[in-house]
């Protein structure tokens, strides 16, 4: 057999090799045959493969608010209103503060005249960056206000927390000549959003007295039977304990939403008025409003609060035929109804129904259940299911299950 090395050093006797292994004692300090380790291979090259090359479209190139100053500055070129309008939209979209700065510097620069509408643009430019203390001073400077104005800059400081500074803005509002005579049509849209503020911010600071002042303001301008400012007014009522207020404002409703009788069966709920919140619900019902699940979950919570398990599964099988019954409100509810009556099985059926990954909630109240009527393995089981589904249980779930168990059990997980 031929043997051919790719190899720089000199070929290998063979003759030679197998002398020296037949006489191993008379070994050579300078053998004849000089062998090189290692062999060298020749490299393996790889055929060339055919590589198709897909040229990526080149990305738009994006130009800032700055760029586009700077180029209308370099070329002396005047910016008109419309430029200005779109660049204090984008800034607004954006929010972002450093840009908003920038851009209102550079419109004070060109002292161009500046309309109503447009300072209400900037006003809201620098309310959507967080600016409060910019928005506060265009404010300050504007000769001429809106409703617009007032409700921009009030929404603003009740989006950052400033509740006594939005009470005091709707109070300085109030008193302002220029809309002392205006109307519905006059304020516009905002009317109804504006209200809402303040009435969280008088949630926010337990002022009642404002609160009521808002009341009287929409009975004056005509917005007293919306039916959004309605809803948000009984859970105002109802949070500050004034149960006949917010009983007052649902009668003055003409056409009572899905919202509004939620709201009623909220303030029963948060009264203990249990009972009541489940007549306002079969009222609901002969009524023909539509239910939502956050009408279930608030009915359901009061069945489980009274104990009555016949009437909570008349509201299942409602909720069963809307298609409600897995929504996470619900579902937790009822999985929480079951285990407080003493139906863990029907309580596991509820909790397997609907998408796999359900919320915290869900899976506290059925590790609840279990522990509560001794289903040990079941809670465990349960804490895998939370590790798994990547929601962290508490660490009072794994004390409860120590006292309970031990800790030789809860060593396995």
């Amino acid at each position: 057999m031929e043997m051919i090395a790719h190899t720089n050093a000199a070929p290998l006797h063979l003759n030679n090799m197998n002398a020296q292994f037949k006489n191993v004692n008379n070994f050579s300090a300078n053998p004849k045959t000089q062998i090189q380790l290692p062999l060298h291979r020749p490299e393996y090259k790889q055929p060339l493969k055919t590589v198709r090359i897909t040229k990526k479209p080149n990305p738009k190139p994006v130009a800032t608010t700055s760029d586009i100053l700077r180029l209308m500055d370099g070329l002396k070129l005047p910016i008109p209103i419309d430029i200005y309008t779109s660049l204090i939209k984008e800034c607004t979209k954006s929010g972002d503060p450093l840009k908003a700065i920038e851009l209102h510097e550079h419109i004070r620069r060109s002292r161009i005249r500046l309309s109503l509408p447009l300072m209400n643009r900037i006003l809201l430019m620098y309310v959507s960056g967080g600016c409060l203390e910019h928005a506060h001073q265009v404010f300050d400077e504007m000769f001429v206000r809106d409703f617009n104005s007032w409700a921009i800059l009030i929404a603003g400081c009740v989006e950052n927390g400033e509740d006594d500074g939005a009470i005091e803005l709707f109070i300085k509002m109030l008193r302002d000549k220029e809309l002392e005579n205006a109307g519905a049509n006059e304020m516009g849209f905002s009317v109804p959003g504006i209200l809402v503020c303040v009435l969280k911010a008088c949630l926010n600071t337990m002022d009642f007295e404002v609160g009521r002042q808002v009341h009287g303001w929409l009975w004056k301008m005509g917005f007293s039977r919306n039916a959004c400012l309605s809803s948000f007014l009984i859970s105002f009522y109802g949070k500050m304990k004034h149960y006949e207020g917010a009983q007052s404002v649902f009668e003055q409703v003409c056409h009572p939403d899905t919202a509004v009788w939620t709201s009623r069966i909220v303030n029963c709920c948060s009264n203990d008025n249990f009972e009541g919140a489940a007549n306002v619900f079969k009222e609901m019902g002969r009524e023909g409003v539509r239910k939502n699940e956050y009408t279930f979950s608030t009915v359901i919570k009061a069945c489980r609060r009274m104990g009555d398990i016949r009437y909570g599964r008349q509201v299942h099988a409602n909720a069963m035929k809307l298609g409600l019954e897995s929504h996470s409100f619900v579902q937790c509810a009822l999985v929480d109804l079951y285990g407080k009556c003493g139906f863990v099985s029907d309580a596991a059926r509820v909790f397997e129904i609907g998408p796999s990954k359900k919320n915290n909630a869900c899976y506290n109240a059925m590790f609840t259940n279990y522990m509560q009527h001794g289903h040990f393995v079941e809670a465990i089981k349960t804490l895998y299911q939370m590790k798994i589904a990547g929601v962290r249980p508490r660490k009072s779930m794994f004390n409860q299950v120590r006292f309970a168990c031990g800790e030789t059990l809860l060593e396995l997980m």
